[in-house]
């Protein structure tokens, strides 16, 4: 008996030093992890723009680890339906999620949810950011930043979105709080059908993502007055960014796709996981990829990860309280 007790205390006590150390009983030697396929859940459908990079950055991640990779669409709710199935998942360093602004968007949206971003997920590296452009209608008259603000002094705008509570909703009331503009929401449910609807005039303005708005702006089909990102997009890089061309320093808008672990994720998995991200996206090829799927590459570090997580959060808290955002 004395010895069964003894057992236990040393399993207690071992169970114990791996918890201190933030790991796990499935920790392994990261020099030869992984040894198997790593899957990654993908919150949303096939086909879209959080899909199509994971699939790309996923894919050269296998051929940095000559082993398989593999994508878990896991679709519904905003995101929640995959992100509360990641959070469940062994922390073993063979799943992880791919997270997106839905992720800094959703607790203050939606209210209670089955996950919690920060305490069921570590961050592992941000991923990509797809550029969001204003874009107007080619009747409405103005063809800066400047000239529709002023505009929007003496005229009603509206402005198109994905549906209420979405990123380029989002980046529309961020708008009117820093310009001071009253452009008033019209949710669509997708970004399709508000797009069609912005080129047919219906609505005036729409704070679109690349892969939306590209084409059309490349046609002539819309004029484009601003780059919601701090920084020029590498798409289009004479458009100068909303911040710059209104006057506006604290305007930043983008959506993104980031790479999160399951909490108790071995700390040593991380930082080699952050480690051949960083590589797999400084490939040329991969670079182009992105672009061409209407993302700009991004990595880091795992803490600047951390702190773009907390940056959003806080941010999208603040736009969805000023502006009396409900979800629907």
């Amino acid at each position: 008996m004395t010895g069964h007790h003894t057992l236990s205390r040393r399993h207690l006590l071992a169970a114990a030093a791996w918890s201190a150390l933030g790991g796990s009983a499935l920790a392994q030697n990261t020099s030869t992890w992984p040894t198997r396929t790593v899957k990654f859940i993908v919150p949303f459908p096939p086909g879209g723009p959080v899909d199509t990079t994971a699939r790309i950055f996923t894919q050269k991640l296998g051929e940095i680890w000559s082993q398989p990779t593999v994508i878990d669409n896991r679709a519904g709710a905003g995101g929640v339906v995959g992100a509360t199935a990641a959070a469940k998942e062994t922390p073993d360093g063979y799943s992880f999620f791919v997270g997106s602004i839905h992720h800094s968007v959703n607790p203050w949206l939606m209210g209670k949810l089955p996950y919690d971003i920060e305490k069921d997920f570590v961050p592992v590296s941000f991923g990509a950011m797809f550029p969001v452009f204003l874009v107007a209608h080619p009747s409405v008259p103005a063809n800066s930043v400047k000239e529709l603000i002023a505009l929007s002094k003496d005229k009603i705008l509206s402005f198109g979105s994905s549906g209420n509570g979405g990123g380029t909703h989002l980046a529309g009331e961020l708008f009117n709080m820093e310009a001071g503009t009253q452009l008033q929401h019209i949710p669509y449910k997708g970004s399709a059908p508000a797009m069609n609807d912005l080129l047919g005039g219906q609505v005036q303005l729409m704070f679109a993502d690349a892969p939306s708005a590209l084409q059309h702006i490349k046609s002539g089909r819309l004029k484009v007055l601003g780059v919601a990102s701090k920084q020029r997009s590498a798409m289009l890089p004479d458009v100068p960014t909303i911040a710059e061309a209104g006057n506006l320093p604290n305007y930043e808008a983008y959506s993104w796709a980031a790479l999160f672990a399951p909490a108790k994720t071995p700390q040593e998995i991380v930082r080699k996981l952050n480690a051949d991200f960083n590589q797999a996206m400084r490939d040329p090829a991969v670079k182009q990829r992105l672009l061409d799927a209407g993302a700009e590459g991004d990595a880091g570090s795992v803490e600047d990860m951390h702190q773009r997580l907390q940056n959003e959060l806080q941010k999208w808290k603040k736009v969805i309280e000023t502006a009396g955002i409900k979800a629907g």
